[in-house]
């Protein structure tokens, strides 16, 4: 037995030193951890059981089978991160380039299976040079069935994609369906044809970086929802992620003692509006007075930044916020916002996260570009996530809130639970000064000061119905508050909500219009 013992070892000792010392160094000399180094960072430590240590390709042709490895360039396992159990998978690009093979997919496959079983969160870290060619179509089936798994996982437990190296190909499709991408900056890109594809076919010339770099996915094309400077930065906001997160669908997220009264008012919320409605603010100010201890984890945060989107707490409650940005395009929504924020609404629906929307936006960006790009399908992926929701929905209206979206914005017309306003919130079809000029252009065409006459019915008007109070008379503002104690308005709202059962339609699903 001793012998045996000695053989297990030798075998586990080679299998951890992966693609060997060279390939290791040269890793390392890139700012990169190493596969089973990144799990053992990321995981509480002496938490980590690896499975399918030993298992190894099968694939014969073109020299492969000199080619032979123990681990398949993928350590798959569970764990913990802060106590909760997770299970997880790392491409080594160590080994054969970390590239996915049939047997290499059958472990990230396996570990999604076990992820649904146990109901916990799978995370995956992506560094492979993509397809393994020499497997040819056993390959592709390989991806084909962990795309098939990241669709079954999708809203039954969280999926976290952490990209920090190439990720190219079809296999970029795989984070694209899991909930959130995390990038590290300059080691890692995504694309689905990379610089030299490109250049061979359009003439373009570009640099991975350029082409699919975090920056690039951060700030231009929106696919990735968080990126850090370096791979332990990354690691460490993964854990934060985490903890905003439930299990699983029916599992609540843990109540956190975060020693910030549900009673803190605040005045100086009574002096953050400039006082012409005209003028931007930042509403990140407003986010971070109201939540616990001003800690808010906002994702996407460079992309359609005229929207805000992340998580928080209010009395140690998970919250999902979406909040308009006045501070950026005057908070107008556009495509790129809407598609932002109906995404995370349905992530927070899904794992029955309760929503908290602030509102100030005039309505919709108006533009040629945007008509032509489909701002009415895009717009309507948002009116569509809030009226399929079914978690708690709260919604403070501060300033503007007009037209369409206004009704788009978790109105009480598509659901919100509860709905407070502000006295300085603007709730009307349009602004005073576009609504004047049509409701009383023959009063202003024929007056013998017209525009002495305009500044007067603009002035009517906002007393009239630029204000919170038609609104609030016809049940669609629950109340009118003032501006410090919105935090206890909200909590208070929280937590009768807390256990809200709302039935639906009986129907296979619905057709959001994507």
């Amino acid at each position: 037995m001793q012998e045996k013992i000695k053989e297990l070892k030798a075998r586990k000792e080679k299998i951890e030193l992966a693609g060997g010392k060279d390939k290791i160094e040269a890793q390392h000399s890139k700012g990169k951890l190493t596969a089973r180094e990144r799990i053992l960072k990321l995981l509480d430590k002496g938490s980590f059981c690896e499975i399918d240590a030993f298992i190894e390709h099968r694939c014969t042709d073109f020299g492969m089978e000199k080619q032979k490895q123990a681990g398949e360039g993928v350590i798959t396992g569970y764990g913990y991160i802060n106590g909760r159990q997770v299970c997880v998978y790392a491409q080594d690009f160590t080994v054969i380039g970390g590239s996915l093979g049939q047997m290499h997919a059958a472990k990230i496959c396996k570990i999604q299976d076990m992820a649904i079983k146990l109901g916990c969160p799978i995370i995956g870290i992506n560094d492979s040079g993509g397809a393994r060619i020499q497997e040819g179509i056993d390959a592709l089936k390989g991806y084909g069935d962990i795309f098939y798994r990241n669709v079954q996982a999708s809203g039954v437990v969280p999926q976290i994609c952490i990209i920090m190296g190439p990720c190219a190909g079809g296999a970029v499709y795989s984070p694209a369906l899991m909930d959130f991408i995390i990038m590290t900056d300059k080691t890692s890109n995504m694309f689905i044809t990379g610089p030299q594809v490109i250049k061979a076919v359009t003439g373009e010339q570009v640099s991975a970086e350029a082409l699919g770099g975090a920056l690039v996915h951060s700030q231009t094309s929106g696919v990735a929802s968080l990126m850090f400077n370096d791979e332990d930065s990354t690691l460490e906001g993964v854990k934060k992620l985490l903890s905003f997160l439930p299990q699983n669908n029916l599992d609540d997220v843990d109540i956190v003692e975060t020693k910030d009264s549900p009673n803190r008012a605040d005045k100086s919320l009574a002096n953050i509006l400039p006082d012409s409605p005209n003028k931007p603010y930042d509403m990140k100010y407003i986010i971070n007075k109201l939540v616990d201890n001003g800690d808010f984890l906002e994702l996407q945060p460079l992309f359609a930044k005229n929207i805000i989107i992340g998580f928080a707490r209010f009395d140690g409650q998970s919250v999902g916020i979406v909040a308009s940005q006045p501070n950026v395009l005057a908070g107008v929504l556009d495509i790129n916002a809407a598609d932002k924020a109906a995404r995370f609404i349905r992530f927070c629906d899904s794992f029955n996260i309760p929503l908290v929307t602030i509102v100030d936006t005039a309505g919709f960006l108006p533009g040629v570009g945007q008509e032509h790009n489909g701002v009415i399908r895009h717009g309507a992926k948002l009116l569509y996530a809030y009226s399929e929701a079914t978690t708690a929905k709260i919604t403070l209206i501060v300033r503007k809130s007009y037209g369409g979206a206004y009704i788009a914005m978790c109105s009480k017309h598509l659901g919100a639970d509860m709905v407070y306003a502000w006295p300085s919130a603007e709730i009307a079809v349009m602004g005073a000064e576009g609504a004047a000029n049509i409701i009383f252009k023959k009063d202003i065409d024929n007056a013998s000061d017209p525009k002495k006459v305009r500044a007067e019915k603009i002035e009517e008007y906002k007393n009239e119905f630029a204000n919170p109070y038609r609104a609030a008379q016809r049940g669609y503002v629950d109340d009118v508050i003032e501006p410090e104690f919105t935090r206890t308005h909200l909590i208070n709202a929280i937590h009768i909500l807390k256990n809200k059962r709302e039935g639906q339609v009986s129907r296979k699903h619905g057709n959001i219009p994507l």
